[in-house]
């Protein structure tokens, strides 16, 4: 196993089983022809694009609060072994971080969508003169995600309705007990994308990366999604990484673009730098 290895399966994907799903003549997702029928058997709600295969919204649905109501209401009536079950939590499904949303729409069926789902990790870190330390969480055995697996020390999906500083001190506070006062010094520290398939459909993310040196004397608490905490030298976190399949699928990509930006990996001591680095901003190009 490699590095590289990690941040392809973050990437491996199909785009020819796809399909456009589309709002306002704009490409939000890719969709499978199966997923595609079926929201096709409601009218009232998504018709066939104009031109070119896909799905979008029936056009008496122009402004996003209705959209995201029947899509809400339908939902209940999607097939189960095609969409996801709803997870309670809404997503705002837009292309880029700064535009409007289109709608809001279940997390758990963003997937089925392909649509773009945002979200936030957090690298706790502490130096120990020229050390570096990372707290890493290892995940509950019950959570949908992943259980069991190791975790940044917070991370979590972003919801429609709050800031990224509001959802960051949010998490904080769930996952590790951290005081809002300490949470509130964490620099934002750019993003990473990657796209691959799944069963649930095509899983298109981007995360935006803050860092947050921790005082030495502040331990981050458990949770009920995170059982544990351990504070790491990051050589034996990035070892982990390469070595080992015991973290969540994409926190190994955030610690990756961590130590690139700390200088701890850099093109002189790890020969697939360039597509390591490429491959920490890949998102599926919009049909044209």
């Amino acid at each position: 196993m490699s590095f590289l290895d990690k941040v392809q399966r973050c990437n491996r994907r199909d785009l020819a089983g796809y399909v456009p799903f589309a709002a306002d003549g704009r490409q939000l997702g890719w969709i499978t022809p199966a997923r595609a029928e079926a929201l096709l058997a409601f009218p009232a709600v998504f018709t066939a694009r104009a031109h070119g295969a896909g799905v979008t919204f029936d056009a008496g649905l122009t402004d996003p609060g209705g959209r995201s109501d029947a899509v809400a209401a339908l939902i209940p009536d999607l097939p189960k072994e095609l969409f996801a079950k709803p997870r309670k939590e809404l997503y705002a499904i837009k292309n880029n971080w700064a535009e409007p949303a289109a709608f809001r729409l279940d997390r758990g069926l963003v997937a089925a969508f392909g649509a773009r789902a945002y979200g936030v990790h957090l690298n706790g870190y502490v130096r120990r003169g020229e050390d570096v330390l990372l707290w890493i969480g290892t995940r509950a055995d019950d959570l949908k995600v992943e259980p069991g697996k190791r975790d940044n020390m917070v991370a979590g999906g972003q919801p429609a309705g709050l800031s990224l500083l509001e959802n960051l001190l949010k998490e904080c506070g769930e996952e590790a007990h951290l005081e809002p006062a300490l949470a509130r010094r964490a620099i934002p520290a750019g993003m990473i994308s990657y796209a691959f398939d799944a069963p649930e459909g095509l899983r298109a993310d981007t995360l935006f990366c803050y860092d947050l040196a921790m005082p030495a004397e502040v331990i981050p608490q458990p949770s009920e999604e995170i059982t544990r905490f351990d504070l790491i030298p990051v050589a034996e976190v990035l070892a982990m990484v390469r070595d080992t399949d015991t973290f969540k699928f994409n926190v190994g990509l955030v610690i990756l673009d961590f130590a690139m930006r700390h200088g701890l990996l850099d093109a002189e001591n790890q020969p697939d730098f360039e597509a390591i680095a490429a491959g920490l901003r890949e998102r599926p190009q919009p049909v044209v």
